[in-house]
């Protein structure tokens, strides 16, 4: 059974959500206490998040980071606050999905089943043990982490999906609709902007190997692989 962790202190939606998700076999369990969130989460160790931006204490962009320093499990942020900042914001801090309030519950249901499939049913289960590697840089498309030597860094499903992309053709220029096409699945809100967070997150966690100018963009045309790092391999 996958679990489901609600980080909201609105406790009429926690109810509401909680209700809704019990009907469709998912166990649930929210936040009691907002001092210990991360401890909660460590515990309950949730197969997915649905995550609030305003809240006591912390806000949930601070919570995100935390979550993402123990998981790789799909995050959706919940918020009445629909700027496009806000959204922006959202995927840098490591989410998979938003959805503004007031929201209808089918909309949330059907992202909560394909971020669940992609994690971990029928799509995941087509990518098992694909790894690709380059120069010593390799994804584990599975995993979704990407290493050089012993050095590793996590990514999100998107971020992966991006590096598969890159990694399938090294050198060679990707397009930035392709880039799109491959994010479009994940999200519904993409745009130039959305992709250009996404590749900003990717350079992070290459410089986080040591690679800092792998990625290069090519003005007008899309993106490129191109593996500096070997000489120091």
């Amino acid at each position: 059974m996958f679990k489901i962790f609600i980080v909201e202190d609105d406790a009429g939606l926690v109810g509401l959500l909680k209700e809704y998700l019990h009907k469709f076999g998912y166990a649930t369990q929210s936040v009691h206490d907002f001092e210990t969130v991360r401890d909660q989460f460590e515990s309950y160790d949730p197969h997915l998040v649905l995550l609030d931006i305003n809240l006591p204490k912390f806000d949930g962009y601070y919570w995100c980071r935390q979550f993402r320093s123990l998981s790789t499990c799909p995050i959706i942020f919940i918020s009445a606050r629909d700027g496009k900042m806000d959204q922006v914001m959202a995927l840098e801090n490591g989410a998979d999905d938003y959805i503004t309030k007031p929201f209808d519950y089918e909309i949330v249901m059907a992202k909560i089943k394909s971020q669940l499939r992609r994690a971990y049913g029928s799509y995941a289960a087509g990518q098992n043990e694909r790894v690709l590697s380059v120069a010593g840089l390799t994804l584990d498309v599975e995993r979704l982490s990407v290493s050089i030597g012993p050095t590793q860094a996590e990514l999100s499903h998107t971020e992966a999906k991006i590096l598969d992309e890159l990694l399938k053709k090294p050198e060679q220029i990707v397009s930035r609709d392709r880039l799109l096409e491959k994010i479009w699945d994940d999200q519904a809100f993409v745009d130039d902007n959305t992709l250009n967070v996404y590749i900003t997150r990717v350079r992070k966690k290459l410089a986080a190997l040591g690679i800092e100018d792998g990625l290069q963009t090519v003005r007008g045309r899309g993106y490129r692989l191109v593996p500096s790092w070997r000489d120091e391999a």
